[in-house]
């Protein structure tokens, strides 16, 4: 079994329009988002052998204030990627000098995580954690897969079990929507 964690950058800025949409940073409630979901990724307790992220300005500061111990490897394939890019991706990284990973964390934007996360999951394993993913994937949302798979090399549609989703506003009602 194979461990893939999925995580949304946090809530980005749209102060400055004229800023390309990769160049877009955190507001103050994306800081603050990137924390409390690094803390949990953290509490969680999964070790990450890998992780794997876009090199867009919102996920680099994402990981820094959320995952500043963890070094990613920024793949530029992973800004805006569909689901076949991400699998592509994590198959490409996997395997680091002849040892392949256990647990691999993306880092990323919508919609491909959640697509992917709808991919991947069995329609046998549909529980009420997919069902919450299924409606909303927010910013700053972490989710863990179980992957009935030996290699990073078999995932595929349909092999997976989703075992913790967690958004900011389940961790503190002041992240919540805004309306």
């Amino acid at each position: 079994m194979k461990i893939l964690g999925l995580l949304r950058h946090a809530k980005s800025e749209w102060d400055d329009m004229a800023k390309r949409d990769f160049d877009r940073g955190l507001n103050d409630r994306g800081r603050r988002g990137g924390v409390l979901i690094g803390n949990h990724i953290r509490e969680h307790g999964i070790k990450w052998d890998r992780l794997i992220a876009s090199p867009a300005i919102r996920v680099k500061e994402t990981l820094e204030c959320g995952l500043p111990e963890i070094t990613p490897i920024y793949d530029d394939r992973l800004y805006l990627a569909s689901t076949d890019t991400i699998v592509e991706v994590a198959q490409e990284h996997a395997v680091i000098d002849g040892v392949e990973a256990d647990t691999i964390l993306m880092s990323g934007h919508n919609p491909g995580l959640q697509e992917l996360l709808l991919d991947l999951v069995s329609p046998s394993h549909e529980n009420d954690l997919f069902k919450e993913a299924s409606v909303k994937f927010p910013t700053a949302t972490f989710a863990v897969l179980e992957c009935d798979i030996e290699h990073w090399a078999d995932m595929k549609n349909f092999c997976a079990k989703l075992v913790h989703f967690a958004r900011p506003r389940d961790l503190d009602p002041e992240l919540g929507p805004e309306f």
